[in-house]
C-alpha cells in the first residue's frame, strides 16, 4: 500500500476525509523524529489512494508550535507520498481578501521562533534552496480545480507565518502589512521547509477566516468568529479537493528528485553516524 499512496493531504479541523471516499484503514508510522500528529487515514477516491493527516490531531489538541512537523513529513514520505496539498486557515491582511476567500500563496515570511525546522542537523548539514517555497506545478493544478467549481482564488500572495498560539497585536498586524504580507497563519513553517528537504512537492491552500486585527472598523478576531468561518471553509475545501484529485498522483514534475543529495555539505568522514541512520529513513539510497 505504501508505494501507491502518492497523494498527501494535510488538513485542519473538519478535513479528515472526502465524502464518498473508501476508507482503507489507518496507519500511525513511527519515525526517527517520533510519531505524527495523529493516525493517518488511507482512503481511495476516484481510483487514487490518498493519505490524510490531521495537522493538529483529531479534536485539535496540538497548538501550532507543538505540531510534530518533522514526524509528519517523514511519515508521509515513508508511505510514498510525492505531492502534498496542505490546507490552512489564515487571517487576511488585505481589504480585497475577504473572510471565506481562498488564497494560493507563493512566498513566505518566517516569524517563528522555537520550532525544529530541518532534518539536517546534529552533525549532518545540508542547505537546500528555498527561494520558491511552493510548487508551481501544484499551484497550477489547484487553479484548474478552483476554476472547475467556480471558486475564485487569490494567487501569488505572501504568507506571514507567526509563532502563536495568540493572535497578532495591532502593531504587528500593521507591520506585516507594511512588509508586503497578504495573509497570516501559524502553520506553514516548518512544514514547507521539511517537505522541500524531503523532496516532496508542496502547496498550501489558505482559507481566510478574518481580517486579523489591522482593520479597525471590523470586530476583533475571536475564536467564535474563526471557528464559524472555519467550518464553512472546510466544506468548500472538500469540494475543491474532490475536483483536484483528478490532477494529482501522476505528476511529471521531477524537479525535486535527487536535489537534496547535492545539498549536503558535511564531509563524509565528519558526518554523525547516528544522524545518518535517521536520514536513511527519508533517503535510503543516499547514504
Amino acid at each position: 500500500m505504501s508505494e501507491q499512496v502518492k497523494i498527501g493531504v494535510i488538513g485542519g479541523t473538519g478535513l479528515y476525509s472526502l465524502d464518498g471516499m473508501e476508507i482503507k484503514g489507518e496507519v500511525f508510522p513511527v519515525t526517527p523524529w517520533g510519531k505524527p500528529s495523529d493516525s493517518i487515514t488511507i482512503g481511495k477516491f476516484k481510483g487514487k489512494e490518498i493519505a490524510f493527516l490531521p495537522r493538529h490531531g483529531r479534536g485539535h489538541f496540538l497548538n501550532p508550535s507543538e505540531v510534530p512537523s518533522q514526524a509528519n513529513i517523514a511519515a508521509l514520505k515513508s508511505l510514498g507520498v510525492e505531492e502534498i496539498i496542505a490546507f490552512s486557515s489564515v487571517g487576511s491582511l488585505r481589504e480585497e481578501i475577504h473572510p471565506l476567500d481562498f488564497v494560493l500563496p507563493s512566498q513566505i515570511i518566517d516569524r517563528t521562533k522555537s520550532r525544529s525546522a530541518t532534518y539536517f542537523e546534529n552533525g549532518v548539514v545540508g542547505h537546500a534552496p528555498f527561494a520558491d517555497p511552493f510548487s508551481s506545478s501544484l499551484a497550477s493544478k489547484v487553479e484548474k480545480a478552483a476554476s472547475a467549481i467556480h471558486l475564485n482564488i487569490h494567487k501569488n500572495k505572501t504568507l506571514i507565518c507567526m509563532e502563536g498560539p495568540l493572535f497578532s497585536t495591532r502593531a504587528e498586524s500593521h507591520m506585516y502589512r507594511s512588509w508586503g504580507g497578504d495573509i497570516i497563519n501559524m502553520t506553514v513553517l516548518p512544514e514547507a521547509k521539511l517537505a522541500r528537504e524531503a523532496e516532496i512537492l508542496y502547496q498550501m491552500v489558505c482559507m481566510s477566516t478574518d481580517y486579523d486585527c489591522w482593520k479597525e472598523d471590523e470586530a476583533h478576531v475571536t475564536l467564535e468568529m474563526v471557528l464559524g468561518n472555519l467550518s464553512k471553509n472546510a466544506e468548500t475545501a472538500k469540494r475543491l479537493l474532490a475536483e483536484l484529485i483528478d490532477h494529482l498522483g501522476n505528476s511529471d514534475d521531477k524537479s525535486l528528485q535527487g536535489s537534496t543529495k547535492f545539498s549536503i555539505v558535511t564531509a563524509p568522514e565528519k558526518q554523525n553516524r547516528d544522524q545518518i541512520q535517521k536520514l536513511k529513513f527519508l533517503f535510503p539510497n543516499y547514504f
